[in-house]
């Protein structure tokens, strides 16, 4: 008997479909998380080649559709050891762990805003994300994380943006200083 796998392709037809319909954020989160739940359970939907860091690197990002609706998926692998400090979006997101595990730090902004070019961080949450979970992004409610691979493996996620992070001004956060530095993503590592 043969096992039905739910594959890229049907997730990015799916996800197109339901975001034609222009669904609100619970209709978006319910609907696609349980897309994306049906997918992360099948690890061969993604590539082998992508499910490993880039050639000389400890990560690796590579994007696998890129809709005119503004749907993004890429998969990303966090090596061993691999870190990436406070930042945000200004997109929502679904980001679902396929193998092994990741830890997620949430942090929520507790200045006023007023101060241009600082930000008052405190620690929200912290969680470790095992193969078939899944954690959401709500810009400028739930957005600002760090990312943490404490493992000795690599760990294999799936990322669904709302919009191309390639060229979307985002902000990277310094728990320290208070500091946010404009940033951008310039390109995937197989494009």
């Amino acid at each position: 008997m043969t096992t039905a796998t739910y594959t890229i392709d049907e997730f990015v037809h799916d996800m197109e479909a339901l975001l034609r319909d222009q669904p609100d954020q619970g209709k978006l989160f319910d609907t696609g998380t349980s897309y994306l739940d049906k997918l992360i359970r099948n690890p061969d939907a993604v590539p082998a080649e992508f499910r490993v860091p880039a050639a000389g690197a400890n990560h690796g990002t590579y994007l696998l559709h890129q809709g005119s609706s503004g749907l993004s998926i890429t998969t990303v692998v966090w090596g061993p050891g691999d870190h990436v400090g406070p930042h945000d979006h200004h997109t929502w997101g679904m980001i679902g762990v396929v193998e092994n595990t990741l830890t997620e730090t949430r942090f929520r902004r507790v200045d006023d805003q007023s101060k241009e070019g600082f930000a008052r961080l405190e620690q929200d949450r912290k969680s470790e994300f095992k193969p078939g979970e899944i954690t959401l992004l709500i810009p400028d409610v739930d957005e600002i994380h760090q990312m943490d691979n404490f493992t000795g493996r690599p760990t294999v996620e799936i990322h669904v943006y709302g919009q191309d992070l390639r060229g979307l001004g985002r902000c990277r956060y310094n728990l320290e200083t208070g500091a946010i530095s404009p940033f951008m993503t310039r390109k995937y590592d197989n494009c």
